[in-house]
């Protein structure tokens, strides 16, 4: 009696790399769809607000055209407070899409913190965002407007298994694309994610010991 060929595990990879760099070098990421979270200006200590906000605008433009027609670029982004100000991050990437010339697929709130924490600096819930030239999803494999838990974080600032699964499941469920980039990948939860749920997984970051988190993090499909 002849056995199945088992399937074979998506595969992973990470590059030590600038994330904008890399991706002009890069061009049009055929065949992919982005699940990413750009950094926070607290993150970019060489740029004043002012700086990081067109640097943020201008990069979240570039994911967006970097992707193809019939792929996704979704961003998990949380607004931030200075001098008393909230900066509305969900509003930037906006910007950015429309000069992409790209349509919003969906907006999500993801809780970080459970309703009615009072929280100082950071928002207590992060927006997830998906945009497409092409994709055109069907109503029928709709998920959730409100994710009430971000999930297991690895770090203060990751993006949560929850709504890493959520995004992977419509790159899986609603485009032909089969490979998941993030650019930004940090501890790679992104790339863990996509992994457990058959996407393969490119990752890109600034950091060699991020680098090596996010080629080492793994999460159990079963778990899912």
């Amino acid at each position: 009696m002849s056995r199945a060929a088992p399937t074979p595990t998506p595969s992973r990879v990470v590059h030590h790399a600038e994330a904008v760099a890399w991706l002009l070098h890069r061009g049009r990421l055929d065949g992919c769809s982005v699940v990413t979270s750009l950094p926070d200006v607290s993150e970019v200590p060489a740029l004043d607000l002012a700086a990081w906000t067109r640097w943020f605008e201008e990069t979240a433009a570039l994911v967006i055209g970097a992707v193809p027609d019939e792929g996704v670029a979704v961003f998990f982004q949380s607004d931030i407070k200075r001098a008393g100000a909230w900066i509305d991050k969900g509003a930037l990437v906006q910007r950015a899409a429309e000069r992409a010339g790209a349509r919003l697929l969906f907006h999500k709130i993801v809780c970080r913190k459970p309703p009615g924490t009072v929280t100082f600096g950071r928002a207590g819930y992060s927006h997830l965002l998906a945009y497409s030239r092409g994709v055109r999803p069907r109503p029928e494999r709709a998920t959730a407007d409100v994710l009430a838990d971000a999930g297991f974080m690895p770090g203060t600032k990751a993006m949560g298994v929850s709504a890493c699964l959520d995004a992977c499941r419509f790159v899986l469920l609603q485009t032909t694309t089969r490979t998941v980039v993030d650019p930004f990948c940090g501890y790679g939860t992104v790339l863990a994610v996509a992994n457990a749920v058959g996407l393969e997984a490119i990752g890109v970051d600034l950091s060699a010991r991020m680098c090596r988190k996010a080629r080492m993090l793994t999460v159990d499909p079963s778990a899912l």
